[in-house]
């Protein structure tokens, strides 16, 4: 009975369809329960700005850092450590299932695809003040304007970012198909046991916090534990509609949506203020940006994340161009933030049109968008299916 638990749940990956639903319901929780939002590119944001202050750059002056919040240390914030939770639960996912293997792309120009492709999404995403996350899986059931504008320019990003990926210089470097990799050892190593210690340790050192880090702590460890599971990628999800009519991954993320835009107006009528940014020009062109750059650079912010812990150098090299394009779009801030955002208005629809009418126009959103998903889905596969029979 053992054997059969650990392959099926610990060894093997999981379907993700009902993951993203679990996805949902925690994050849900996470907002009610911490006030906080599961979101991983601000918290990026200041982490770089930290590394820029140990070489004396004064980046809390700077009117971005201003507006996100610089303070206290990333293991004092309930964002920094949430997100080392979830690097701990994917890296902890990996072990378990013995699949850690330091690997490089067989071409390095994958490398820079990469680090630009990277660059490109980080500072997209901070410019639409949130990533797949904040600006799209958890904005959206905070019921924030911004987030169906982000969303709608994030596919469009993806489908132009599909077009320049099909381009011969690309598809002659292998880009994004399977088995790209090549690694550095014949055969990987048993690692179950480092694994279950890592977990262990993890949920360990929740004694000696704060109860809301330790909170923050424990859902990272359940977020990025899933999505290296169930290999969860946003990325994928759309880039899959598009090219390949399969819809399973989209339509779970939407119907995920549903279930915890429920569990969020309840915490908000309960008191938890939820996040709202400002509906401007820098959700259109952030959101654009964003899905040209995830494509690019191969995956989203939850993609690259379970891939680098996997030792799949690309990742961590799209982990950092993320860093960096945060880090840059904090910098000119001060020069673009007033004429493309911060003039606009901040949006929620609970607070615009009322609490349950607001609710009822966003379920009226979702359901259009998951009809709109469908008739896609359907619309390629038969001409897939027209294709094929020439």
């Amino acid at each position: 009975m053992w054997n059969e638990f650990k392959q099926k749940y610990l060894i093997s990956i999981w379907n993700p369809f009902y993951p993203i639903i679990v996805l949902s319901v925690f994050s849900a929780y996470y907002f009610g329960i911490t006030g906080s939002t599961w979101a991983v590119t601000g918290e990026y944001t200041r982490w770089g700005g930290e590394v820029l202050q140990l070489f004396g750059i004064q980046v809390e002056d700077w009117e971005y850092y201003k507006i996100i919040g610089l303070q206290g240390r990333f293991f004092e914030r309930i964002e920094g450590v949430m997100i080392i939770g979830m690097f701990v639960g994917a890296l902890g996912a990996t072990l378990l299932a013995s699949n850690f293997s330091l690997t490089m792309p067989k071409s390095k120009t994958r490398l820079i695809q990469g680090l630009i492709g990277g660059i490109i999404a980080g500072f997209g995403a901070r410019m639409g003040m949130g990533c797949n996350l904040a600006s799209f899986f958890t904005g959206i059931p905070q019921f924030s304007l911004h987030a169906w504008f982000f969303t709608f320019m994030s596919i469009i990003g993806i489908y132009v970012g599909n077009k320049i990926i099909d381009l011969p210089f690309f598809r002659a470097k292998q880009v994004l198909q399977k088995g790209c990799y090549t690694q550095t050892r014949k055969a990987k190593k048993d690692t179950f046991i480092y694994g279950v210690l890592l977990i262990l340790c993890a949920l360990g050192v929740m004694v000696f916090l704060t109860q809301k880090l330790a909170v923050a702590l424990f859902f990272g460890l359940i977020f990025g534990f899933i999505i290296s599971k169930a290999q969860i990628c946003f990325t994928s999800a759309f880039r899959d509609l598009l090219l390949l009519g399969r819809g399973i991954t989209a339509k779970a993320i939407i119907l995920g949506m549903c279930l915890s835009t429920f569990g969020v107006f309840a915490f908000i009528l309960l008191g938890v203020s939820p996040k709202t940014t400002w509906v401007g020009i820098n959700i259109f062109l952030g959101g654009f940006l964003f899905g040209l750059g995830i494509v690019v650079a191969g995956g989203c912010e939850c993609g690259w994340m379970y891939r680098a812990m996997e030792g799949k150098v690309h990742y961590i090299v799209v982990g950092l161009g993320n860093f960096i394009g945060a880090v840059i779009l904090a910098y000119i801030w001060e020069f673009v933030g007033e004429d493309l955002a911060m003039r606009f208005p901040k949006i929620n629809l609970l607070q615009t049109f009322g609490n349950y009418t607001g609710l009822i126009i966003n379920y009226a959103l979702l359901f259009l968008f998951l009809i709109a998903v469908v008739w896609f889905e359907r619309r390629k596969l038969e001409t897939i299916r027209k294709g094929l029979q020439k």
